[in-house]
């Protein structure tokens, strides 16, 4: 007998009591269900974390500022969004700065492969031709290497010499008079950067303003990594800088923020140094870790109640074949007296079981992908509208298909006792039962 003819004859003997069979199948359906689409939903966390991550740089990105710039720009994050611009308001971007010899030492320590220094920089507002009012804007610069996840537009360009370019954030865009985000792409904004000295001499804040014109490139896709803001490129970035300590001595960088690729099997013992050196660094590990451990958490629940399920489907599993056992006692009889080997009909009871698994994983699987799939949309539509690139269910075959041999194995595994006690039955005194 082949092994495909085996197969379907179990298939077509589940089916003599359907409503035994539909129900045992059921009860897989429940926990093949669960654990599909809590895969699904691990997936798309994970993808997007992981995207997140890559954009940042990688595992080995490593950012690095003094503890108060943090705070002031946390601050300002945490503040309600976009503010419009006032000038009675304490505008004041001051913080402390990354000393020259912290940064010559921080671009020595073992592991650093690469370093790159910002000078500081800060702006007061920022406006456009599509509306007559003026909003603060939290600058952060993009540097080589970085990448962005934009909902429209490119990334600015990052090249030496190139025309001052920034992406704004989606709030920012909407504030500055652009509903939809691609239709800021090209458009020109004014960035107003003060002179700091001359901010001293001066009676209105406007008086020591200075206008500078940006290409908006796109707007970024919102994300989960704590430092945002609209992301100035660095000829943009280096211009504010130069009209913020107009006049002042040149021997100080003014740097107040550095950021580094590191080898990731070292980034821990960096950080300790660098926090020696009097400098707080964060990976994009530290920023992204807890939300990583948390969903995974959540996750971790759902899937003991899916396993639980299985365990019932499995006590279903053996309960449907011990009662197809005692239904066919004559008939296993009369195939044994045929020649039938006890291995046969062995292999015979366990293909119904494995049956059993297999049509539970694919109503489980069809199920979880059209649940998956209308999960995406409504999301989309209520609670993850601001994250556009943030899929909550992503379906992995590969994955899908080791969670389908899983469950079947664990069906096979249930049936092997009534498949043993139907192997081990006498032909005789079967083909004498009533």
């Amino acid at each position: 007998m082949k092994i495909l003819d085996v197969f379907r004859d179990a298939n077509s003997n589940l089916w003599r009591s359907k409503l035994r069979s539909f129900l045992t199948i059921l009860a897989i359906f429940v926990g093949s269900f669960t654990i599909i689409l809590n895969s699904a939903i691990n997936a798309g966390v994970n993808s997007f974390i992981d995207k997140q991550i890559e954009n940042m740089g990688g595992d080995g990105y490593l950012e690095m500022m003094p503890t108060e710039t943090y705070d002031q720009i946390s601050s300002l994050m945490d503040s309600g969004g976009v503010q419009e611009y006032t000038e009675d308001k304490d505008v004041s971007n001051a913080s402390p700065y990354i000393k020259d010899e912290q940064v010559a030492q921080a671009k020595e320590l073992d592991g650093v492969k690469s370093f790159h220094a910002l000078p500081s920089a800060s702006a007061d507002y920022a406006t456009s031709d599509k509306t007559d009012k003026r909003y603060r804007i939290n600058l952060n610069a993009i540097v080589p290497g970085i990448n962005i996840d934009m909902s429209a537009g490119v990334a600015p360009n990052t090249d030496d010499g190139a025309p001052y370019e920034i992406a704004l954030t989606e709030d920012m865009a909407k504030a500055l008079g652009f509903e939809n985000p691609a239709d800021s792409v090209g458009q020109i904004i004014r960035i107003a950067a003060p002179s700091t000295l001359k901010c001293y001499t001066v009676t209105r804040r406007s008086d020591c303003q200075v206008i500078v014109e940006a290409k908006i490139t796109g707007t970024q896709a919102p994300g989960i990594l704590a430092m945002g803001g609209s992301r100035a490129n660095l000829s943009l970035w280096n211009r504010i800088n130069e009209i913020n300590f107009e006049g002042m001595p040149k021997e100080s960088n003014h740097t107040f923020q550095a950021v580094a690729d590191v080898d990731p099997e070292k980034i821990d013992d960096i950080k300790k140094e660098l926090e020696e050196m009097g400098l707080s660094a964060m990976s994009v590990d530290d920023e992204v870790g807890m939300i990583r451990v948390f969903f995974d958490a959540i996750l971790v629940v759902f899937n003991i109640f899916g396993g639980i399920a299985l365990i019932a489907a499995s006590i279903g599993i053996i309960n449907t074949l011990f009662m197809a056992v005692q239904e066919r006692t004559r008939e296993i009889g009369l195939d044994k007296a045929l020649g039938m080997s006890n291995s046969k009909v062995f292999l015979s009871f366990s293909a119904e079981a494995v049956m059993l698994g297999f049509w539970g994983s694919v109503f489980g699987i069809t199920a979880s992908i059209i649940v998956g799939n209308i999960a995406n949309m409504v999301s989309h539509e209520t609670f993850l509208k601001d994250f556009p690139t943030f899929q909550l269910t992503v379906f992995e075959p590969l994955t899908m298909l080791a969670i389908a041999f899983v469950i079947m194995f664990i069906a096979f595994l249930a049936g092997t006792l009534p498949a043993r006690r139907a192997s081990k039955k006498n032909p005789i005194d079967a083909l004498r039962y009533e």
